[in-house]
């Protein structure tokens, strides 16, 4: 992630308090698995969050900043965040970042060199684009022990035909037009030489920082985004309703395609994709199961998809026996920051990965999924970890989260209407969720999230943060809605 440095005018009138902001994002990083919020230290003035302190790894990091920005009021971050983490021999290290990006599917071809001084990474080499780059740094972060990373010398080569200015805008203007995470109807696109210059209003700071990314994987040189500011009122659903309006399925199936492209690790691979009635299905082979889980979510994130079939078929180029995924992938979980101090069973039949043993967090137990799934020859993981720790354990100080006159205090109603309404302040303080037309009822600790959303990312974040909020299991009824209704409802909450 790009941290976001923005020029902004002063606040305007009726945005939400810094106060409220501080302590929204203080609770938020609380009560999200794979940070350590007691290190980390939060201000806010006039909408602009400043970050400082520590987390135990890079990723903790990333994490942190993009928790921050997706809180609605933030209207840009400041990060001065440290990375602490246990010392590992500089010879070590070197060793495991190496092995990472050998053992990634995608990278392990890269013309990457790596050198490793007191926790720093210095990366050098060649790549073929910026997006390329990007993957190369998420496995490095991904890797423990490493504190920073420098990245200049490790160049973009490029293609020999190169997009002109025209070209680029109008790729960027599609990517904005079709990716659900944000909207770009007050955005204007300028390129002049490859620099891309954005100017506007966005509402998130988080869209501003997708938006900047979006430049960069369509072939700017550099982006100048100075003039792209971010303002609440611009959250507003009317300025959505074109984005959600009905799409051809024509029109949807060229939008995934063009998506697909832009993925380093999937446009190489032979994806069939068709539409009908918004529902996409996804079938051919790829290499590895990174491949054809990212396909997956990558269609899902375009407007208009209501769902995605996936029968991707995984074919290894090459046969890796059994007992090499094996060891990749306990080498692999080994190294990795959130769960390398684990102990994991591992089991590996015909591709097929099993993982067994215990752990604290759901977070945990889909983190250690993700990271065997990018093992080269598996075919499937059969995720059997354990989650002995329930996460209504650690009990924030919810009320320091709720504006003034914003209801009761939860923690002196009942277990099951303090869960609904700590679910519902989250969903307040969400930039995304806050005026989606959705109810939560609580029995026993389970919740039940029925009502619709906009879009399938909606629909996963509503059920993320009813988990974090301490619902020890969540019954995901909410529909995705294929355009934004003419008559917009209300965001009710009930226990």
């Amino acid at each position: 992630m790009q941290t976001t440095h923005l020029e902004t005018p002063p606040a305007p009138t009726g945005e939400l308090a810094d106060a409220d902001i501080t302590a929204a994002i203080e609770t938020l990083l609380a009560t999200k698995k794979g940070l350590t919020a007691h290190l980390i230290d939060v201000q806010t003035r006039e909408g602009i969050v400043e970050l400082s302190g520590f987390t135990n790894n890079l990723l903790a990091k990333q994490r942190a900043e993009e928790i921050a920005l997706a809180v609605r009021g933030v209207r840009g971050l400041h990060s001065a965040l440290a990375v602490r983490t246990a010392d590992v021999p500089d010879a070590e290290l070197q060793h495991a970042v190496a092995r990472a990006l050998a053992d990634d599917p995608a990278t392990d071809d890269y013309q990457v060199h790596t050198l490793a001084s007191h926790g720093v990474v210095t990366l050098s080499g060649l790549v073929q684009s910026w997006a390329e780059k990007q993957l190369v740094l998420r496995v490095v972060q991904g890797v423990r022990g490493v504190r920073g990373f420098e990245a200049e010398q490790l160049m973009i080569r490029g293609g020999g035909i190169l997009n002109s200015d025209e070209e680029i805008t109008t790729q960027i203007r599609e990517q904005f037009d079709w990716d659900i995470r944000v909207n770009g109807a007050l955005v204007v696109v300028r390129t002049n030489e490859q620099v891309v210059h954005l100017s506007g209003t966005v509402g998130t700071a988080a869209e501003k920082d997708r938006l900047v990314a979006i430049a960069y994987q369509t072939g700017a040189t550099r982006v100048d985004a100075r003039d792209l500011f971010v303002a609440y009122w611009a959250l507003d659903r009317e300025i959505r309703r074109e984005k959600f309006a009905p799409k051809t399925d024509a029109a949807i199936g060229a939008a995934v395609r063009a998506t697909l492209r832009f993925n380093p690790r999937v446009r190489s691979a032979e994806t069939l994709v068709q539409v009908l009635d918004g529902v996409v299905t996804l079938a051919g082979t790829v290499s590895n199961l990174r491949i054809r889980l990212d396909a997956e979510q990558d269609a899902r994130h375009v407007v208009g998809v209501a769902n995605v079939h996936n029968l991707l078929k995984v074919r290894p180029t090459r046969l890796v026996p059994d007992e090499d995924i094996r060891q990749t992938i306990a080498a692999a979980l080994a190294r990795d920051p959130y769960v390398g101090h684990l102990v994991f069973g591992v089991q590996v039949h015909g591709g097929q990965a099993l993982l067994t043993g215990p752990v604290d967090t759901h977070f945990e137990r889909e983190h250690a999924g993700e990271v065997a799934a990018g093992a080269s020859g598996v075919l499937d993981v059969n995720n059997r970890l354990v989650v002995m720790r329930a996460a209504s354990e650690a009990r924030p100080s919810w009320p320091a989260l709720l504006p003034a006159g914003a209801g009761p205090n939860p923690t002196l109603l009942s277990p099951d209407l303090a869960l609904a309404a700590r679910i519902r302040t989250r969903y307040n303080w969400s930039a995304g969720l806050h005026d989606q037309d959705l109810t939560v009822q609580v029995a026993n600790g389970r919740a039940t999230l029925t009502g619709t959303v906009d879009t399938w990312l909606d629909r996963r974040l509503a059920a993320e943060e009813a988990r974090e909020a301490g619902a020890h299991e969540v019954n995901n009824h909410l529909q995705v809605l294929d355009r934004i209704p003419q008559t917009l409802a209300g965001h009710g909450i009930e226990a």
